[in-house]
């Protein structure tokens, strides 16, 4: 299938029923940061983007918000798909985009790169949708604040290096700063800013 027709295919089948279910989903995981939401359904987005993150595009994107890409979901059919789908369109300035996705392997920006709203519209930021390899098999995570009764410990496999020094930076802007959804396979979980983020060891 080349570029053009892959633009045309793979949405929702029932686009009103499905973006609900997602947006619901999304909306539990970032009033309750580290739990495991799943999204089901039968999305197929351009590769590299894996359906689940297709899924997170088509429910939360439309005509007033940019999209960042990274270069090899840029080079893809991707761009054709989000526009003919959503509307969306795709941004190379990562403070213009509200949404920005990034593949399994790929690096992770900064977050510093992207838009963190301002202290009277804090709304006005990016949110990432990052892929991973996993949810389990990575350093735990201690997750505390609002929306987590206690703890919660997520072992996401896949993020930098230089995650938890990000997310401090990143957590400290409050209210400004971006928010995170992460996606592997048909699982997500969502790290709004008001989390706090620490090693288990830390």
């Amino acid at each position: 299938m080349n570029m053009q027709a892959q633009a045309f295919s793979g949405a929702f089948a029932r686009p009103v029923f499905e973006a609900q279910a997602v947006f619901r989903t999304l909306m539990d995981c970032m009033a309750r940061p580290g739990l495991v939401g799943r999204i089901a359904g039968d999305v197929q987005p351009p590769s590299p983007l894996t359906p689940a993150a297709g899924a997170v595009a088509l429910t939360l994107c439309d005509q007033d918000t940019p999209v960042w890409l990274t270069q090899r979901l840029a080079k893809s059919a991707l761009p054709g798909w989000l526009g003919f789908h959503t509307g969306a369109p795709v941004t190379e300035e990562r403070q213009a985009a509200r949404f920005a996705f990034i593949e399994q392997g790929a690096t992770v920006p900064g977050f510093s790169l992207f838009a963190q709203g301002t202290q009277e519209y804090p709304d006005r930021s990016t949110t990432l949708v990052v892929e991973l390899e996993s949810f389990r098999g990575g350093a735990p995570l201690v997750l505390s604040g609002p929306g987590i009764k206690g703890e919660a410990v997520i072992g996401p496999k896949g993020l930098p290096e230089t995650f938890l020094p990000l997310w401090s930076e990143n957590r400290q802007l409050f209210p400004r700063g971006v928010d995170l959804i992460l996606v592997s396979g048909e699982k997500v979980v969502c790290l709004p800013r008001t989390v706090s983020i620490a090693s288990r060891e830390g």
